[in-house]
């Protein structure tokens, strides 16, 4: 494995502002190549597709490109990657297509771990049916999602059991293969939001056990473009139709209205710039893939320890959950300091986070809003041991 953080810097313009960005869970910035993809697919002749000139081709082949660079992203079929404007809007979309057929007794399984994204159309597809929504909820102490409670929470009146392939907010990767087969015994569609992942830790949809996944490519600096991946494709053409074109099949049935093609080729390219992060890979793309994402895994572990140690050294400081699987995304409380200024602090001196108030999602079940919030960082693929130090640094300053 060669993972080369000083490389992988190289590839980001936006670092040059001189902040240390530890803002990767609202989206990494954004890498040269994929700049430079959207630029010139802007700049190209493109029109609509169905066409037999030139610029319409393009645009097709635009589409088919970006489905397949989903696909291998995901080890899943490009005739089941729906493209759309973030992996929020789609999630809706296919919460309202499958809730439309839901009886009153139904219900769904959400977590508490989840982003709103996939949580939120599912609470209001079971409201409008007259059914019900259960939680799995997380152990408080270390923020883990216990795989056991799914072969509770799930019946045979269970239509989707949304789950987190990792937390955003606290790093948490949960046992999806558990869910996935609690959910199995009983035919329940398992809907996989791995947009916090993705970046992270290679996936397979398959070995999740997962029906559907979402995912976002700003997550790991590409453009804001989300997709859908359904394991069989064949499920898009039993879902109603949300296209404006009568005759759509396959994944055009759940997209709306003309692509944003210059998108979608920064789709492409950041999906290669993934396959890229480790020198040493070779192979088709999905095999690249696999080794860099395996790569970065190994690099952010190491990284994300550091932190933590740094983190819990200080007295005035407490890091939420202790997960034995995780992403490199963290929140901690300061003692007696709320977390708006404590981020203005760290912007003071270059660093960029963010503040939650803590009265919504897994920060409010664990009570974060009665301590004045929580501090949230995420490491991104560029960030290296120095910007580490230079937090713990900042936030020993506050004690």
């Amino acid at each position: 494995m060669a993972f080369d953080v000083a490389a992988v810097r190289g590839l980001f313009p936006a670092l040059g502002d001189g902040w240390v960005h530890l803002d990767a869970p609202a989206g990494m910035q954004v890498p040269e190549q994929v700049a430079t993809a959207v630029s010139t697919a802007l700049r190209a002749p493109v029109s609509g597709p169905g066409g037999i000139f030139p610029a319409s081709q393009r645009a097709e082949a635009i589409v088919d490109a970006a489905r397949r660079a989903i696909a291998d992203l995901v080890g899943a079929d490009p005739a089941g990657v729906v493209l759309g404007p973030s992996s929020a809007v789609l999630l809706q979309r296919l919460a309202d297509a499958l809730g439309d057929g839901w009886m009153i007794g139904d219900d769904v399984v959400v977590s508490r771990l989840d982003h709103p994204a996939n949580v939120a159309p599912w609470q209001r597809a079971a409201q409008r049916s007259g059914g019900s929504v259960r939680f799995a909820e997380v152990d408080i102490e270390t923020c883990e999602l216990p795989a056991w409670q799914y072969k509770e929470l799930v019946t045979p009146r269970t239509k989707v059991v949304a789950i987190t392939a990792a937390s955003g907010a606290v790093g948490t990767r949960p046992d999806v293969r558990a869910a996935a087969e609690a959910a199995a015994e009983h035919d329940a569609l398992v809907v996989v939001d791995a947009s916090a992942a993705a970046p992270f830790v290679p996936l397979d949809i398959a070995s999740m056990g997962a029906d559907v996944v979402a995912v976002n490519a700003s997550a790991w600096g590409g453009p804001p473009v989300g997709a859908l991946v359904f394991r069989n494709p064949a499920m898009l053409d039993q879902l109603p139709s949300v296209a404006l074109e009568p005759g759509a099949r396959g994944p055009e049935r759940m997209e709306l209205g003309p692509h944003a093609y210059p998108l979608l080729a920064g789709v492409v390219s950041s999906v290669d710039y993934l396959a890229s992060l480790d020198e040493a890979a070779i192979g088709p793309r999905r095999e690249r893939l696999l080794t860099s994402l395996g790569s970065v895994k190994a690099y952010q572990a190491g990284l994300l320890a550091n932190l933590t140690n740094g983190l819990r050294r200080l007295r005035h400081v407490m890091v939420i959950g202790d997960a034995m699987r995780r992403v490199p995304s963290m929140a901690f409380t300061v003692s007696g300091v709320k977390a708006e200024d404590a981020i203005e602090h760290l912007a003071e001196r270059g660093v960029c986070a963010f503040a939650d108030p803590g009265t919504h999602g897994v920060f409010a079940v664990l009570g974060v809003g009665e301590v004045g919030g929580a501090v949230r960082v995420g490491l991104a693929h560029y960030t290296n041991a120095f910007e580490v130090d230079q937090l713990v640094r900042a936030v020993a300053e506050l004690g």
